[in-house]
């Protein structure tokens, strides 16, 4: 890294050069540790840790201007530190490194010395053979890993619960935070063990990890971030973390982490005033503070750039990660999110520089944009004057699907084409559809409690949306618990209610969605999202009886042909004409009765039969129902 790229704005591996970096002799012995910070605003600045006593040890300034520095040999992996600055007029202020590799665990907050070249990878066949995906299946499960499972937290069964994780490898040391609190949550090597098989046995193909940095309130989710470069000590070390993507690559899942651009937080040991000086934030608080209470990084400057571009780029090489989602990417697009304030030049400028060159790094690693603005070519190359994403949420097919499951039948066929809108636009953008964590929260219910009707009713409406969303094009992304039917909104302080599948209806609702993932697994058909011709509406104009039908479809593969009953009652001898088909197999039934549903398997009323332009369909659906045939 040189002082000119890094004052332009090209530096993305500032980590290397930044941050506290353990030496080794030939033997592989350490033999101490260099500290240096960025701090240009700076009259002085010490570093006192596990190090030196507590200690102040005073850092110099080196020929890369802005830069203290100093070795300390008496320094080892797992120490802590931190940096003393004083400002222009003498004032100090202790802060955390800002790049950092781990941190203590809430409310301590010394950063610790990591060697992130300890743990070696295993996954090389997996990031060979790795891809974006647009013409693969991808189905993500997005978790939070505190609370997708949590261990008994307080005496003797607490270590056998533990206990009970099969497999648990000690490969890496000091898996478990000394902390006493850290009983609450498993570690990322737990995590491995039990996120595995889960993801296996339910057909996911990656994991999406709300904000794994570090992070001071719980309940900011991770989205208000102290330690950039840190994973979060919560569940333990970056070894720790390097071991869960490892072990999940070796199982055939990838792995996406949510990457947070815009804010940090406010806490007097991080980011906020670092060197005496707004040198991370907008000096001015109307452009400067977020609606969330964090601060706004100041894009403008090319130092950010680095500070940014690097913490990306660093979890792509240092930990393998296989995509990261960018959370409030309108808050990049335009001035504070709002297209009133006009486009932030600024802003797109950076985003630009910033996705181009994780491409050139990373041409396999998936960059996900979570933008409720209609902003044109989020996913278009830079070549083409887009801004260089893989994907986009499509947040509009959600706010629009979940409203017409909300809304009372008798009211569905005013609301009929809030189902066909998306597809107005879908081409616009390589869209991934998202049932995240936002929908779940904050008094908006969980997904099967936003559907119309009481208990009994919610759950045939349930499997009808996700069977609609499985035959919608676009990737696919479900928040955990949604397949067990949770009816508790999501609550960071708590597992996922695992004990509903206990109930026989919650069981059946859980092994519908495995089924649908089966398929969606099954069939290329269900690939090939960005196709112009592999999804079309067979029907779409039957507003009165809310009815729907769908093909999705690719050459030289079976296509899947799909009648949606969104009424409250049986539509009978409802026919359709597939152009072009032979032969037509029912193949699943949201309303058979191992799903929770009415109707045994083989007693459809349905029938198919030859016409001159294919085959001529005729159905009996039962109410808030979706059946699926397979055709050729």
């Amino acid at each position: 890294m040189t002082a000119n790229d890094f004052f332009q704005g090209n530096v993305f591996d500032a980590y290397e050069y930044l941050g506290a970096h353990v030496c080794r002799d030939e033997q592989g012995e350490e033999i101490g540790v260099w500290f240096r910070v960025f701090a240009p605003n700076a009259s002085r600045v010490a570093l006192f840790g596990e190090c030196n006593g507590w200690g102040e040890t005073e850092l110099g300034c080196c020929e890369f201007y802005g830069v203290y520095q100093c070795f300390c040999p008496e320094a080892r992996t797992g120490q802590m530190y931190k940096y003393r600055i004083w400002d222009q007029n003498g004032k100090v202020q202790d802060h955390a490194d800002p790049y950092g590799f781990g941190m203590e665990v809430r409310p301590a907050c010394c950063s610790i010395i990591r060697d992130l070249n300890e743990y070696p990878f295993h996954d090389q066949a997996w990031m060979e053979r790795r891809s974006v995906g647009l013409d693969q299946p991808i189905n993500i499960y997005e978790i939070h890993a505190g609370s997708w499972r949590k261990p008994v937290l307080k005496g003797p069964a607490q270590e056998e619960d533990r206990q009970r994780v099969k497999g648990v490898q000690k490969k890496v040391t000091e898996s478990i935070p000394k902390d006493p609190g850290a009983a609450q949550w498993y570690t990322y090597e737990e995590l491995a063990e039990l996120l595995l098989p889960y993801l296996q046995e339910n057909h996911y193909t990656h994991v999406e990890f709300m904000p794994l940095a570090e992070h001071p309130f719980d309940g900011s989710w991770g989205y208000q971030q102290t330690g950039f470069f840190a994973p979060t000590s919560r569940y333990g070390t970056a070894a720790g973390f390097q071991y869960l993507v490892d072990k999940l690559h070796q199982g055939g899942i990838g792995v996406i982490m949510d990457f947070v651009p815009v804010h940090f937080a406010t806490d007097g040991y991080g980011l906020k005033d670092f060197d005496g000086t707004c040198l991370y934030e907008y000096p001015n608080d109307a452009v400067g503070s977020s609606e969330w209470g964090s601060a706004n990084f100041i894009h403008s400057r090319k130092e950010v750039w680095c500070f940014l571009q690097s913490a990306a780029n660093y979890w792509l090489d240092k930990y393998h990660v296989d995509g990261l989602r960018f959370d409030a990417v309108s808050r990049l697009i335009f001035w504070q999110g709002s297209e009133q304030r006009g486009v932030n030049n600024t802003t797109l400028e950076f985003l630009k520089h910033l996705n181009q060159g994780l491409k050139e790094r990373h041409p396999t690693a998936m960059l996900i944009a979570e933008d409720s603005t209609s902003y044109p070519g989020v996913t278009r190359s830079i070549w083409e004057n887009g801004l260089g994403f893989d994907y986009k949420w499509d947040l509009g097919w959600m706010h629009d699907t979940l409203e017409y499951f909300q809304t009372a039948p008798e009211y569905r066929t005013r609301d009929y084409h809030k189902l066909t809108f998306s597809m107005m636009y879908y081409y616009n953008e390589k869209y991934l559809l998202e049932f995240s964590h936002d929908e779940v929260v904050h008094g908006k219910a969980t997904i099967l409690q936003k559907m119309y009707g009481d208990y009994e009713m919610k759950f045939p409406q349930g499997r009808s949306l996700y069977l609609f969303m499985l035959m919608h094009p676009g990737k696919k992304l479900n928040f955990m618990g949604s397949e067990i039917g949770q009816l508790r909104e999501w609550d960071e302080g708590r597992e996922q209610d695992w004990f509903l599948l206990n109930y026989p209806i919650h069981d059946s609702f859980y092994q519908y969605i495995k089924e649908l993932n089966r398929i969606y697994m099954e069939y290329v058909c269900l690939h090939r999202d960005y196709d112009g011709e592999n999804f079309k509406w067979l029907d779409c104009h039957q507003e009165e009886r809310c009815i729907y039908t769908t093909v999705r479809q690719h050459y030289g593969s079976k296509s899947l042909v799909t009648v949606f009953n969104f009424s409250n009652v049986l539509q009978e001898d409802y026919s359709v004409i597939l152009p072009g088909r032979l032969t037509a197999r029912l193949i699943l039934n949201s309303d058979w009765e191992q799903y929770g549903g009415r109707t045994r398997p083989g007693q459809e009323v349905w029938e198919a039969r030859s016409h001159a332009y294919g085959v001529e369909l005729t159905v009996s659906a039962p109410p808030f129902s979706g059946i699926v045939f397979e055709t050729e």
